[in-house]
């Protein structure tokens, strides 16, 4: 897969958007090298298992225009980075308690040109701006995320959906969400995209 792959799940994609997620490929390349944010045998499905699975948000919600996002535990910048190319009028905080990993998503959103993002070496518990939403992958278990981030989920409603905490996650979440009960929505990302690597992840959301 490649971002040939990326334009055809995502028609209307801009030429600049195009180039932005073609020019991950090389750039994940070559900061993996220095510093490993990605398992060194998975850089070859960089397109499939860490862009095209962050954009299983966007075929859920499309932001409006000024909706502000936290990327939390962003990790080398997914889901963020693939978010706040598809949502250029959007507004991206990415943030991670490993410094090493925060500067290699500042170097890909700076090489790239996104400048609606904003990528910051910071713990969870020493955020305290308020948001729309909250997006994650796998960072911790979601009771856990809910407590932590309760405290930045602005109340003014800019979207269709009610503010919240969107993550994806993988296996059997029974367990997980069970505190929730019918609060939460969850969405098999098979349903958006094909590829068997998509069979067993889901996409979770929860309003706040």
């Amino acid at each position: 897969m490649d971002k040939t792959d990326i334009l055809k799940v995502f028609p209307k994609l801009s030429p600049r958007q195009v180039e932005q997620y073609g020019a991950l490929d090389a750039l994940y390349r070559d900061w993996n090298a220095k510093i490993n944010v990605i398992s060194r045998k998975d850089i070859d499905n960089l397109y499939l298992h860490h862009v095209l699975h962050s954009l299983a948000i966007a075929r859920f919600i499309g932001f409006k225009a000024g909706t502000r996002i936290l990327d939390m535990g962003t990790g080398g910048g997914f889901p963020g980075i693939p978010l706040a190319i598809m949502f250029p009028d959007c507004q991206f905080r990415l943030i991670d308690g490993t410094g090493k990993k925060i500067k290699v998503a500042t170097e890909v959103a700076e090489a790239i040109g996104l400048k609606n993002v904003e990528a910051l070496h910071r713990r969870g518990e020493d955020e305290h701006d308020k948001f729309d939403f909250v997006v994650s992958r796998a960072v911790m278990p979601l009771p856990d995320l809910v407590r932590m981030i309760r405290k930045n989920i602005s109340h003014e409603q800019h979207n269709a959906l009610p503010n919240g905490v969107i993550v994806l996650k993988g296996g059997d979440l029974t367990e997980e969400l069970k505190p929730f009960g019918r609060t939460t929505t969850v969405a098999p990302i098979s349903d958006y995209f094909h590829d068997a690597w998509f069979e067993d992840k889901k996409m979770i959301y929860l309003p706040i």
